[in-house]
């Protein structure tokens, strides 16, 4: 688990304004709260912050933080973007106990080769990207795996029971939640669509010779 130390300051005006100058001074305005303590008002460095940010942990990381000569232990709860740029524009930080289980979302991240989808014309489609967990907050995992390697068309979905989970971590995610699924392409359905067509009207065309070969000896009969 990554754990980075952040310094924040304190005492910043609130509102839009504010706000936006504090951006364009390269910091971003955010909010610690949480441990039965009062909300603080602060403001970290961006580029601290994304350093912060970009560990192996992600969003999961767990942050010292320090704050008018105290630290507390936080995780990023949740962050604000500029919907076009992405830019961060506000952060909050929950406090969190050690020893306590939080609930987070951790990446899943697919390994293996599900070589007896791809050669039979089919494909996987990861159908969630990160699992809900309750897990203690220095136990947190950089990502949960998902062994894809013995998937096969007919044997077509791997779900949240299915998956692997490390010690003291407890998913909270629905169990039959399907989280890769397999299926034929397109193409491969196409393909198997007009093989079966050219099938039955090769077996019809038999079926139509026969018939008339029968008829004709019919024929001849009858004239004897």
């Amino acid at each position: 688990m990554s754990e980075v130390t952040l310094t924040a300051e304190t005492g910043r005006a609130l509102g839009t304004g504010p706000s936006r100058r504090v951006r364009a001074e390269g910091r971003i305005p955010g909010v610690v709260y949480g441990a039965g303590g009062a909300a603080t008002s602060l403001t970290v460095d961006r580029a601290d912050l994304r350093r912060a940010l970009t560990t192996d942990a992600g969003l999961n990381a767990l942050i010292t933080l320090q704050v008018d000569g105290e630290s507390f232990l936080t995780v990023v709860r949740e962050i604000q973007r500029h919907p076009v740029r992405r830019d961060v524009l506000h952060v909050d930080f929950l406090k969190v106990d050690p020893n306590a289980p939080i609930e987070v979302e951790v990446p899943i991240r697919l390994v293996g080769e599900a070589k007896q989808v791809t050669t039979n014309g089919g494909m996987t489609e990861q159908r969630i990207t990160v699992l809900k967990v309750l897990v203690r907050p220095d136990s947190i995992p950089d990502s949960i795996e998902c062994d894809i390697s013995a998937m096969t068309l007919e044997d077509s979905s791997i779900l949240v029971a299915d998956l692997a989970l490390p010690d003291g971590v407890e998913s909270r995610s629905p169990a039959q939640q399907a989280v890769v699924t397999a299926q034929l392409t397109r193409a491969a359905v196409t393909a198997r669509g007009e093989a079966g067509g050219e099938a039955g009207d090769e077996a019809a065309g038999e079926a139509g010779g026969d018939s008339g070969g029968d008829a004709g000896a019919g024929g001849e009969s009858s004239d004897d």
